[in-house]
This record gives C-alpha cells, sequence and structure tokens, in this order.
C-alpha cells in the first residue's frame, strides 16, 4: 500500500504547455504514471507535444478524464488560482510544484481550502510525490516501471518499491528539501529498503500537507515500517512533530535537520529556512527530536544508516 497516490492515480499537468510542464510529464508518463491530460487557458481541444489532450479548465479535465490528481507548473502570479481551481473542479491530491508563489497568495489559497476537507495540498515549491512502481526492465536511469505513480520532478529510478528491495522493509519520507530527499532515497535503497511514498513538502512557510498530517498517515498505513522525516532550520514544524511522535507514533521515526551553519537571522535558500529565536536552530530542533525518541543522523550522509538502525537492520561497513 502507499499514501496518497498508487498506480490507480490519473493525473493531469496544470500548465502542460508550458516548457517545464511538457518536460516533467514527459517524465511522468515514461515512469508509468496515468498521465491523462492537461490544462492550458485558450488552447483546449488539442494535444500536446506527448499526445495527451489539452483541456481549457481542470473541471473539463476532471470531467472528461477522471483525474483525482494533479501536478501544477503555472506561473507563481498565477499559481494559486490554479490550485484552488483544481480543489473546486474536485481534485483530490494537489502538487505544487511552482516556486515564488507571494505569501499572500498562499495564505489566502489555505484559508480557501478549508472549504474543501478532501483535499490534499503538496507544496508549492516543492518535488512532489511518489509511490516507486516494480521494477520490470532495465537499469539505473534506463529502468521501467509498474504499478507507481510519479507526480513532480524527483528522479524516478532511485526510488525502489518494497518488492526490489532486499530487506522486505519500506519507509516513508517526508522532507522539506527536494535534493535532500533524494539523498535519503538514494541511501536507503542502496541499503535495500523500499520506500511506499516519498512526499517533498516544500520549504515555504506558508504550504499544504506538513509533517504531523503525512505522519499520520504513513503510522496508519500498513506497508509503511519506518519514516525519515527531514526537517530544517526556521518555525517549529519540527518540535510540534516530535512531540507528536512521542505521543502517538507507532513506528519508528529517524531525522535530519538541515542548516547547522547557518548564521541567525540570514534566509538560506527556502524561505522558511530562517532562525528566529533559540528554539529554531537546527542544533535546538535535533536535541528535541533526540528527547522525543527519534534517532537523529548527524550529517546527510547517515540518513540511510540511522533509518536502518531505527528499523533494527544491521548494516554492513567496509
Amino acid at each position: 500500500m502507499s499514501i496518497l497516490i498508487d498506480g490507480n492515480t490519473k493525473v493531469i499537468c496544470q500548465g502542460i504547455t508550458g516548457a517545464s510542464g511538457a518536460f516533467h510529464t514527459k517524465g511522468c508518463l515514461e515512469y508509468g504514471t496515468r498521465m491523462v491530460g492537461g490544462t492550458t487557458p485558450g488552447k483546449g481541444g488539442q494535444k500536446d507535444v506527448n499526445g495527451l489532450p489539452i483541456f481549457d479548465t481542470v473541471s473539463d479535465a476532471v470531467e472528461a478524464t477522471g483525474a483525482d490528481a494533479t501536478m501544477i507548473f503555472v506561473p507563481p502570479p498565477f499559481a494559486g488560482d490554479a490550485i484552488l481551481e483544481a480543489a473546486a473542479a474536485g481534485v483530490r491530491v494537489i502538487c505544487a510544484i511552482t516556486e515564488g508563489i507571494p505569501t499572500q497568495d498562499m495564505i489566502r489559497v489555505r484559508a480557501a481550502l478549508g472549504d474543501f476537507p478532501g483535499t490534499f495540498l503538496i507544496g508549492p515549491n516543492c518535488p512532489g510525490v511518489i509511490t516507486p512502481g516494480k521494477r520490470v526492465a532495465g537499469e539505473g536511469a534506463d529502468a521501467t516501471f509498474q504499478g507507481g505513480c510519479k507526480i513532480g520532478i524527483m528522479p524516478g529510478y532511485i526510488h525502489t518499491a518494497r518488492e526490489d528491495g532486499r530487506t522486505g522493509k519500506a519507509i516513508g519520507v517526508i522532507s522539506r528539501s527536494g535534493t535532500l530527499t533524494y539523498e535519503a532515497v538514494w541511501q536507503c535503497s542502496e541499503l535495500g529498503i523500499g520506500q511506499s511514498t516519498c512526499v517533498g513538502i516544500g520549504g515555504d512557510p506558508v504550504k499544504g500537507l506538513n509533517f504531523i498530517e503525512l505522519l499520520q498517515m504513513f503510522d496508519e498505513d500498513p506497508e509503511t515500517d519506518g519514516v525519515i522525516m527531514i526537517g530544517e532550520i526556521g518555525g517549529s514544524d519540527e518540535a510540534d512533530a516530535a512531540e507528536w511522535i512521542q505521543s502517538n507514533m507507532k513506528k519508528p521515526v529517524a531525522s535530519f535537520i538541515a542548516g547547522r551553519t547557518a548564521p541567525p537571522g540570514k534566509r538560506m535558500g527556502h524561505a522558511g529556512a530562517i532562525i528566529g529565536g533559540a528554539d529554531d536552530t537546527a542544533d535546538a530542533k535535533m536535541a528535541k527530536l533526540r528527547e522525543c525518541g527519534v534517532m537523529v543522523a548527524e550529517s546527510p550522509a547517515d540518513l540511510g544508516s540511522s533509518m536502518a538502525a531505527a528499523l533494527g537492520i544491521e548494516v554492513a561497513t567496509a
């Protein structure tokens, strides 16, 4: 099993005729995702470069294809409205890949999404979400997969389904950092640990699904054996998640916090990654996680081995 998406999920791309939308739609198709079309206002009735139908509106796309998920590559000034259009059309999983959406727009979007309780927003400014498929042919970047779903920009071939792993284990991944998501996935795959679903939640201060909601989903998923949670400096999300884990989580959690060398008051890459006080430094968050029983990696190079240790898997050393 998995959370949020699986091989049956039908996906559209909002902004499918733009350079990024077209490129990543092709990548999702090649991975095996059920891409069923996309939207670009004014181009309804045409086909995109991948041969998929283009619609003027999300509601038209949903009515024609039964799509229940979308990935958004709409320019920042219009991306907030694109999220709300998808929610109003009944799309269940919305992946907002676009970065640079104004914070004020996202505050408005988050408030409006309260009227759509069955809708899950991932992002914005994120790599998306993937439930790995089983490898059926090829190796590395030339591998082909079945039964999975990739919505976003992540390199699909590094992800491993439980069936392709050596340990018989599968973990969930939740991360504020796209690059560190890929690092965690690669290390776990190399250790024979599969992944049930990997979710890049993005680093913006106002976003959709956060750590606690996803931790609960993974805790309730019978096919997820543990979770890697990757956070960074800024805000209290990781500390709040640590307390939730201590009180509620039945499965092991490994974690890493990026930004240990960041100077106070300086933004580091993500809009949310700025130290505002003593409690939102990397060291403070790491201490809180350890206090709550979470296995904390000291370095990004230790993500896989930390998860293995939390799962009770012995890792061979050179």
